[in-house]
């Protein structure tokens, strides 16, 4: 198998962790500046086009079909590979867990429709495609994810603030593990059918347990407190993205995790990071970090 990879948003979240992973593995990675590069051409030659492109929730009504519909096009046109790393808007609040590659895609909200429509699309249209489904991303900089942006910033003062009900499980991902099952599956993708849906369990935590988790690796004792959600609603008129952060407020309140049955059966020998790695990784840019590691020694020692 060829191994050349094409990373739309290389800059991204995702993007970025997926190019470091496929240049780990050996591969031919190249990247791709929107604006300036024609598509088509890039695409030429590229084994794998990992779709890392995201706009913005208060665009994605404009542009989302757009941008996958351009990204379609080219795969078919060299019979590439595309992986689009999804993620659990395609469900409803009502749907009992674990959900996994069977579960009906029942979320009536805006951007959930527009999340089942679009990896629709790559099924009606014959793309070889591997949809990586995840949870929230836990990344190893601060990039702008929810857990770095809205409830660690007040972690070295004792407190996770939590959006939604701390007593129920919730789906994670630590970004350098989605990106290295990304180039696992690349890697096997001649034995793969035309349309994969593989879900990508990662670390499911309660809001507790990720507190307990963060005192461990931080050193000192971290609690839960409730995010406040009225700043949010006080900037609605001003910040274009608010109302979307309240459509898809469910999913703090909805218990969730995502069955990994298929990618242990794909993938049997791939570890995810526990817990405590994934969070001390995704605190590392925080004051205190430094000495988090002894910290967390020295209260395990009393």
């Amino acid at each position: 198998m060829g191994k050349t990879v094409l990373i739309l948003g290389q800059s991204g979240r995702f993007g970025r962790t997926a190019s470091e992973a496929f240049a780990k593995a050996g591969w031919q990675v190249r990247g791709f500046t929107r604006g300036q590069d024609d598509l088509n051409k890039a695409a030429r030659g590229a084994d794998v086009i990992v779709m890392g492109w995201n706009p913005p929730y208060h665009h994605w009504a404009a542009q989302l079909a757009g941008m996958h519909a351009q990204v379609r096009r080219a795969a078919l046109a060299n019979d590439a590979t595309v992986i689009v790393p999804g993620n659990v808007y395609v469900f409803g609040p009502d749907q009992g867990m674990p959900w996994d590659e069977t579960t009906p895609h029942r979320a009536t909200n805006l951007l959930g429709r527009l999340r089942i429509d679009m990896e629709a699309a790559y099924r009606t249209d014959g793309v070889r495609t591997i949809i990586l489904r995840a949870g929230d991303f836990l990344d190893t900089e601060a990039s702008g994810n929810w857990f770095d942006l809205m409830m660690a910033t007040k972690v070295p003062r004792g407190v996770l603030r939590y959006p939604g009900n701390p007593d129920i499980p919730h789906a994670w991902a630590y970004l350098p593990d989605l990106g290295r099952a990304a180039v696992a599956l690349a890697e096997r993708r001649d034995s793969l059918r035309r349309f994969e849906d593989v879900p990508f369990a990662g670390i499911t935590m309660t809001g507790h347990e990720m507190a307990q988790a963060l005192t461990r690796v931080r050193g000192h004792d971290v609690h839960v407190r409730a995010l406040a959600w009225w700043p949010f609603r006080l900037a609605w008129p001003f910040m274009p993205m608010a109302k979307h952060l309240f459509e898809m407020r469910y999913l703090w309140d909805t218990p969730h995790r995502l069955n990994d049955a298929k990618f242990k059966a794909l993938l049997p020998d791939f570890r995810v990071t526990p817990a405590d790695g994934a969070l001390r990784a995704a605190t590392a840019h925080l004051p205190g970090a430094v000495h988090a590691a002894g910290g967390a020694a020295r209260a395990a020692a009393g």
